[in-house]
Order: structure tokens, then sequence, then C-alpha cells
């Protein structure tokens, strides 16, 4: 199996700096940097870009700069996406974004670690796992994902958590560690205002 082989896999692993493609790496980072100099008006030219740099992408996916990710091919829109601004995603195993997933400001997607032992972590063994984000899922701001962690259907991370286990579907889990505070449930459905005929924001 190559080092790009493994590196799509669903299963974890364990590698070496030396094995890692930085050819690849430079390719994101390229397109990454051009992504993030674009006016908002460039919606076309971020389409093209995000095609490019993404492994799968969702024509309904929207990434406000500025974004980071080390390749891109190991991220897989699968839906409508809404990135906010300052996303990091380090995609050395595959990221899956399910649809309707909203990802607010200053997340960090992180499937990359480095080995527990400092001499081990002083030679650049690093390890590796996938993250899975499921349909209708919300991510509070300046939430980190770790390496193996899936996020189940219509889950609300709150604002500042670590996420590092799994968490179920259809609950409401914050803190660090993430920890599930209670499920979502009818009483969560808000009642939107909507304007009257001839009413207007001004």
């Amino acid at each position: 199996m190559t080092m790009l082989e493994r590196m799509q896999q669903k299963e974890g692993y364990v590698s070496d700096y030396r094995d890692v493609p930085s050819q690849l790496q430079t390719k994101a980072k390229t397109l990454c940097w051009e992504y993030n100099q674009t006016s908002p008006a460039q919606r076309e030219k971020r389409g093209e870009i995000l095609r490019q740099l993404l492994g799968t992408c969702h024509p309904m996916t929207f990434i406000e700069p500025s974004f980071h990710c080390d390749y891109g091919f190991n991220i897989h829109t699968h839906g409508l996406t809404v990135i906010n601004h300052n996303c990091v995603i380090l995609d050395t195993s595959p990221v899956n974004i399910g649809a309707n997933a909203f990802i607010a400001p200053g997340v960090c997607f992180a499937c990359s670690g480095h080995a527990i032992d400092p001499e081990q972590r002083s030679q650049g063994i690093g390890t590796s796992k996938p993250i899975t984000i499921d349909d209708d899922v919300w991510i509070g701001a300046n939430c980190t994902i770790c390496g193996g962690v899936t996020v189940g259907r219509g889950s609300v991370i709150g604002a500042g958590s670590a996420v590092t286990k799994d968490i179920p579907e259809g609950v409401v889990a914050a803190g660090n560690p993430c920890r599930v505070l209670r499920p979502i449930t009818p009483a969560d459905k808000c009642q939107p205002i909507r304007l009257e005929e001839g009413e207007n924001y001004d």
C-alpha cells in the first residue's frame, strides 16, 4: 500500500514524516492561498478553486476565507456545506462532511496527531484518523474536532468544545472534553419573525 492509499483509507494509521507527500501539500497550500485572495464577488472563481482543491465538492459548498487545509483531496462535502471564517482542516485522513452542515468561525478538524512517546515524537512519528460529520450538524465557533470522531446526524456542538470522542445523533453536546448535555426536542424549534406585506427592514 502506498502512502497516498494509506491516507485515503477509513482506518487510522501511524506514519513517518519522511513518507509524507510534500508536493501534494504544496499544491493545497497554493490553492488555499489563491482562494483566500478572492473577493466576495468572485463566486465562480471560488467554486473553481474548491473543485480543484477538494476530493468531493458538492455544488452547494460555501467556504469563507481564510481557509487552510493540508491536502484537500481528503475533504469531501456531500450536500449544502457552510464553513465560516478561519477554518483549518488537517486532512491527513478522510474528512467527510454531510449535507446541511453549518460550521462556525475558527473550527479546526485535526485528523493528524503526534506520537505520545517524546522520543518518537521528536523523530517525526505521527498518527492520523478520519473524521465524519453526519447530515444536519451544526458545529459552534472555535471547536476542535479530533481524529477518529464521528458527530451524529442532527447534533449541535457548543462553541469552544474539544470533541475527542463520538457524539450520537440528535443531541446538544459541549465542553472540554465535549459531553452530551441533552437531546434535541420539539421545544427547540424557533419562531421566526416574518415581515408583513409592504414592510421592510429600513
